[in-house]
């Protein structure tokens, strides 16, 4: 099992970021997937999720409105489409695939996690 995450990189406030998370060892088409984020410091947090046939979203209140979630299951592949980024977006984003057939903002409902890709957002 293998999720790669990349996309991230360094912007400036105000500047739009769009993440990948290619999946392979699993089928990618029947879980659930979601994005969390660790800053320095702080604990792991839910970002957004998408169920499996990707008409079902949920986002934390931070990034509402700002993120995007969406997946292909034709290329096992989840991103992340992040708008009008702030300094507080700063962290290493996860990609990660749901244990069972819900979305979770718990880290222990996810099975599988992706090594991480370094968003920086500079005020």
């Amino acid at each position: 099992v293998q999720l790669q995450a990349s996309g991230g990189g360094s912007v400036q406030a105000g500047e739009s970021l769009k993440l990948s998370c290619a999946a392979s060892g699993f089928t990618f088409s029947v879980y659930p997937m979601a994005w969390f984020r660790q800053a320095p410091g702080k604990e792991r947090e839910f970002v957004a999720g998408i169920n499996r046939h990707g008409d079902r979203l949920s986002y934390a209140d931070s990034v509402s409105g700002r993120f995007t979630i969406s997946r292909d299951n034709a290329k096992n592949t989840l991103y992340l489409q992040m708008n009008n980024l702030r300094s507080e977006d700063t962290a290493i984003y996860y990609c990660a695939t749901a244990s069972s057939t819900f979305i979770s903002q718990n880290t222990e409902a996810y099975r599988y996690w992706g090594q991480g890709t370094l968003v920086t957002v500079s005020s």
